[in-house]
C-alpha cells in the first residue's frame, strides 16, 4: 500500500504541469471529436488548435520588434496577420510602423515559416546572390541586403526581416535593436 501511495505521489510530482489555453483546449476538443468518430468536429479542431499556435507565434515575434527610438513612435500592425491568412498563405507575418519626429517612417516587418520566406532563401540565404543583387550592410552581426530605401534579411533559414521607406542609414539604428539570435529560434 506504501509504495503504491509513493508511486502516486512521485508520478504527481514528475508530471508536467497542467494548464488550459487555447491550444491544449482545441487539442482536447479533436481529441475528444476522434474519439467517438467525429471526423468533421476533429479537423475543425485541428484547425482551431492550428490557429492558436499561430496567434502565439505572432505574440512572440511582436515581443521581439524593437522599441521606437527616443523622439519616435511605433505603432504595430495587428491586421498584418490577417492579411496573409487572406492570401492564403502559410506562416506568421507581424509589421510595425516607425516614424521621427518629422512623421518620416518605415515599416519593418517580421514573415517567419511562409512560402514567401522560402521563395527569398534563394537570394537572401546565400552570400554570393546577395552581393549581385545590391549592396550587403552588417545590422547587429547579420548581413542585410540594401535595394534603395529597403534592408532584408533571411534569419535562421526561417524568419524574413524587411525594412522598407526610410534611408538605410535611418533605418539601421532601429533594426541594431533586433535580437537576431533570439529571432531565429523565436517559438522556441
Amino acid at each position: 500500500m506504501r509504495k503504491a501511495i509513493f508511486a502516486t505521489c512521485a508520478l504527481i510530482a514528475l508530471a508536467p504541469p497542467a494548464f488550459a489555453d487555447d491550444v491544449t483546449d482545441a487539442l482536447d476538443a479533436a481529441t475528444a471529436a476522434y474519439a467517438s468518430g467525429d471526423l468533421n468536429g476533429t479537423a475543425a479542431q485541428v484547425i482551431a488548435a492550428g490557429k492558436a499556435v499561430q496567434a502565439l507565434q505572432a505574440g512572440r515575434l511582436q515581443a521581439l520588434l524593437p522599441e521606437a527610438p527616443s523622439g519616435w513612435t511605433r505603432e504595430v500592425d495587428a491586421e498584418a496577420a490577417n492579411g496573409m491568412a487572406m492570401m492564403g498563405m502559410a506562416g506568421t507575418m507581424i509589421s510595425a510602423r516607425y516614424a521621427d519626429a518629422g512623421g518620416n517612417g518605415f515599416t519593418l516587418t517580421l514573415t517567419a515559416d511562409s512560402p514567401l520566406v522560402a521563395s527569398m532563401a534563394g537570394v537572401l540565404g546565400n552570400a554570393q546572390m546577395m552581393q549581385m543583387m545590391g549592396k550587403v550592410t552588417k545590422v547587429g552581426g547579420q548581413d542585410m541586403l540594401e535595394q534603395g530605401s529597403d534592408l532584408s534579411a533571411l534569419v535562421g533559414n526561417r524568419v524574413l526581416v524587411q525594412a522598407q521607406g526610410m534611408e538605410p542609414t535611418d533605418m539601421v539604428p532601429v533594426l541594431e535593436q533586433l535580437d537576431f539570435t533570439k529571432l531565429a529560434t523565436f517559438d522556441r
